[in-house]
C-alpha cells in the first residue's frame, strides 16, 4: 500500500507466501457491489474508497480499493484474512503472474 491507502487502510503491508494462496481473479464486479460486509477497521465511502478490514459471512477480508475496474480477488488459506480485494495497475497481468507462479510451486 501506498500513500493516503495506508492511513485509509490503517495498514502499510501485507506479506502473503505463495504456498498461502488458493485462486486469485479479476472481479470487477466484487467492488460494485453493495455487500462489503461489516467494516471491523478502516474506510468505507460508496463509490470513493473500501480499504481495510470487514467480516463477511463470517470471514475476515481485507480491501483496499478506489477503482472497481482494477480489483482482483485473492483467495487465502491459514491466513489472517480469507480474502484480499485489491486494486491493481493491471489485473490480468497480476493474475497470470500469481497464476503462473502457483502453477510453477505445483509442479
Amino acid at each position: 500500500m501506498q500513500g493516503w491507502d495506508k492511513l485509509w487502510a490503517l495498514k502499510s503491508r501485507l506479506e502473503i507466501p505463495i504456498e498461502h494462496i488458493k485462486a486469485v481473479r479479476a472481479d470487477p464486479d466484487i467492488a460494485k457491489s453493495p455487500g462489503k460486509g461489516i467494516r471491523t477497521l478502516g474506510t468505507y465511502l460508496p463509490g470513493v474508497i473500501t480499504a481495510g478490514s470487514f467480516r463477511q459471512e463470517g470471514d475476515r477480508v481485507f480491501w483496499n480499493v478506489h477503482r472497481p475496474e482494477n480489483v482482483i480477488v485473492v483467495e487465502l488459506h491459514d491466513e489472517r484474512y480469507a480474502k484480499l480485494v485489491i486494486e491493481v495497475p493491471e489485473p490480468m497481468v497480476a493474475v497470470a503472474t500469481i497464476n503462473n507462479a502457483l502453477s510453477a510451486r505445483a509442479a
